[in-house]
């Protein structure tokens, strides 16, 4: 049995704060191509911003295993080490090439979820996914062809299948898939980075966007997931190995490739919170937009188990910022 230890209160009111954090860091290297300093800006600010929440906080799904790094790495502590024990997983910027070329999309993203409740896909970096929203939970199976979930999420929305939007990475390795869409009749939007927010548009209403399918990030489809939770959507992956030695890899880190992971699999609990920040404005959130002596920034604030939804327009002030934190946001 899993050690749950339910958090009391809604903590995502407070993880915002990270991402808001990482975001105001990040905008700064907006179309300069330079991803490594934007990514190290972001991380820097969320790291130093997420000690404050008040939290016992393991990071499973994070930068990966670096040596005494001052990163956000797999299985570092964070928070401040009060109140409920919980998974944490962060992605500093989702979008990194988005934002050094300074292109719409990028995201400042941290999810959490009651200790032991996130599924680690380890070294293994890639997964096939779907995912919709709540009219058509229950109603998916990533076993199945895809013209027949696309004939499903048509029925449960009532809509034409030629109606039905699917969001998709724009990758030579979902190029199948994108046949395949085409063949059922569906209509695609593209992505060139990013598919959290392809997932959240996919389980929110007034996007446009009706599902999500394809091959992407393992750790973005752990964050999405907890994403579509608090949607009441639905979400299936099965890890996706690039090739003999990820199959071999898998094996070693006991992990099946051939399981279709329900989104119970990706994250057991249903008490789960998910934050988000807009870096550059896109179709999910605004992103900052720099004002005399300050910026502005839009989050996404959702817990699962209230089911609030909350977008919050914040106003920063560079001075009271500084004092408060001591990273300095201006240049």
């Amino acid at each position: 049995m899993r050690n749950e230890q339910v958090p009391d209160r809604n903590i995502a009111m407070e993880l915002v704060r990270t991402t808001e954090a990482a975001a105001l860091a990040a905008a700064r290297w907006m179309g300069r191509g330079d991803k490594n300093a934007s990514d190290g800006a972001a991380v820097n600010a969320m790291r130093m911003m997420m000690d404050t929440v008040d939290m016992d906080g393991v990071v499973v799904i994070g930068e990966g295993e670096k040596d005494e790094a001052p990163m956000l790495f797999n299985g570092e502590r964070v928070g401040s080490g009060h109140g409920p024990q919980v998974d944490v997983a962060v992605d500093p910027i989702d979008g990194t090439r988005l934002l050094s070329l300074g292109r719409p999309n990028a995201l400042s993203v941290v999810a959490v979820a009651p200790r032991g409740t996130m599924f680690n896909p380890k070294d293994i970096f890639y997964m096939e996914k779907i995912a919709v929203g709540a009219a058509a939970k229950g109603k998916i199976d990533l076993s199945a062809p895809i013209a027949w979930n696309i004939e499903q999420v048509a029925k449960a929305k009532d809509l034409a299948v030629e109606e039905v939007t699917v969001v998709i990475l724009d990758r030579d390795r979902n190029t199948e898939i994108v046949d395949q869409i085409r063949a059922a009749g569906a209509r695609i939007r593209f992505i060139t980075d990013g598919d959290v927010a392809g997932a959240v548009m996919a389980g929110l209403a007034g996007t446009g966007v009706d599902m999500l399918l394809g091959i992407g990030g393992s750790p973005e489809g752990v964050v999405a997931a907890v994403a579509m939770k608090c949607l009441e959507g639905d979400m299936q992956c099965r890890l996706w190995p690039r090739d003999d030695g990820d199959r071999k890899l898998a094996v070693e880190r006991g992990l099946d490739v051939t399981r279709v992971l329900a989104i119970d699999d990706l994250v057991s609990s249903d008490d789960v919170f998910f934050a988000a920040s807009g870096i550059t404005t896109g179709d999910l959130l605004k992103g900052v937009e720099y004002v005399a002596g300050g910026a502005t920034s839009e989050s996404l604030v959702m817990r699962a188990r209230s089911g609030t939804i909350r977008r919050i327009q914040t106003e920063h002030h560079w001075r009271k910022l500084e004092q408060i934190s001591g990273t300095r946001y201006t240049n």
